[in-house]
């Protein structure tokens, strides 16, 4: 079963010959080889490529291991490329992450990595590279230094509701009761029984995604890394930092949990593309603050399988699955903070989402349901202290439709924005 990944497609097909790697990054098992492998390459065998023209190496599976070297792989691409000169190439390599860097004896003994090779492939003007990786530690932080300055990244999160519903169909809030439970990880929607869909996000954990995370950065206290993945999980849409979580370690283990453990192995969980941090911004005075901050999983349905199901809390599932759309969109998402200066007082308060787009910005409130004279109050306070003209959203789940309220603040069903019925900018 093959989804649509329109989105993805499309900027793909238009960085096609542009002088840089394409680096497709995402989550593991988030359909970042689906992409290449079989929705990319079904477009270019409809313009025409013939099939021995593209040349496919996956790195996860046995067959291609030798090319983890990448002095190998490089000499067997120029195999191609090379003596060929007028006809073009494309070149897909499956998990990049998992190459080894190795010294080049005949070059002075130097090491060599697989961005070294990338570089000098890309440098044949009939090869276009694209190139697939789960883990920006492994891909580098920073591609654009790597690949000094010539690559196009283009970042893959599991199914958008969008995505998810066009295979579902059916009622809108049966199929985002259902999102919001087990989430947009492509191979459920193979799967029809509650148990194995439960069971398959729970050994995305066990035997993916932690191991990974623990052979990759070795790792050795694996159950503290668990331990801050139930913390980080129980704890969405809520401000904390690493020395609230060392201290919630240490009185639940009766040991001394050292904060920079905790900060260190936060940051290799956000390589892996399983969470997102996101920092909190001041409206009025432009700043960032550096703690607390506040953390979202990459697929809601992952995270309630870390929780095991237990703890099912829609507010702030629906502000996760917000904050993942408005990142998919490519968009600029802090958590807004502005003061509260009434009476004497200098009250913090807070703005969901600060969105930007390029010069644009809009204010985003997250508000499961605002039933009340007192919540909707609460909701809406902190967008009058900003006291500009940007557009301000609150979005709801207990609304029919959209509407402008007297305030000029637009109130959106979370559906109609998932759907993509309305405009936020």
């Amino acid at each position: 079963m093959i989804i649509k990944r329109d989105s993805y497609l499309k900027r793909m097909i238009h960085n096609m010959w542009n002088g840089e790697v394409k680096v497709i990054t995402g989550i593991r098992r988030c359909g970042k080889s689906v992409l290449l492998f079989d929705l990319f390459y079904e477009y270019l065998l409809s313009q025409g490529v013939q099939e021995d023209h593209i040349i496919k190496i996956e790195l996860d599976q046995r067959r291609y291991y030798k090319f983890r070297n990448p002095i190998t792989l490089c000499e067997y691409i120029e195999s191609f490329v090379a003596e060929r000169k007028d006809e073009k190439f494309y070149l897909f390599i499956d998990e990049v992450q998992l190459t080894t860097k190795v010294i080049d004896r005949e070059n002075d003994g130097i090491e060599v990595s697989i961005y070294d090779m990338l570089n000098e492939l890309k440098a044949y003007k009939n090869l276009d590279v694209y190139v697939t990786g789960s883990n920006s530690k492994g891909l580098s932080k920073d591609i654009a230094t790597e690949f000094r300055g010539r690559a196009a990244q283009i970042h893959v999160f599991p199914l958008s509701f969008e995505e998810f519903y066009s295979h579902a169909g059916g009622d809108e809030r049966k199929a985002l009761d259902t999102y919001m439970l087990y989430g947009g990880m492509p191979r459920l929607l193979a799967l029809n029984d509650e148990k194995d869909k439960k069971d398959y996000l729970t050994s995305l954990y066990s035997e993916l995604y932690i191991t990974d995370i623990v052979e990759r950065n070795g790792i050795e206290r694996e159950d503290i890394l668990k331990d801050i993945l139930d913390f980080l999980a129980s704890q969405i849409s809520s401000l904390t930092n690493p020395t609230n979580i060392a201290n919630a370690l240490t009185s639940m283990k009766n040991e001394k949990v050292n904060s920079t453990l905790v900060s260190n192995y936060i940051q290799y969980i956000i390589d892996s593309f399983l969470i997102s941090m996101v920092k909190r911004y001041d409206v009025k005075g432009k700043t960032y603050f550096k703690y607390p901050n506040k953390y979202y999983y990459t697929d809601i349905g992952l995270r309630n399988a870390r929780l095991n199901y237990r703890q099912y809390d829609p507010g702030h599932i629906m502000e996760n699955i917000l904050y993942n759309e408005l990142q998919r969109r490519g968009y600029s998402v802090d958590v807004g903070v502005v003061v509260d200066r009434t009476n004497g007082a200098n009250v913090q308060k807070e703005i969901d989402f600060v969105v930007n787009d390029a010069d644009k910005k809009i204010y985003v409130q997250s508000a499961f349901r605002m039933d009340t004279e007192k919540k909707e109050s609460s909701e809406l306070a902190s967008f009058m202290l900003t006291k500009d003209f940007f557009k301000k959203i609150v979005v709801r789940m207990d609304i029919p439709h959209s509407f402008y309220d007297d305030n000029g603040i637009f109130h959106c069903n979370l559906i109609d924005l998932l759907l993509g019925r309305v405009e936020l900018f």
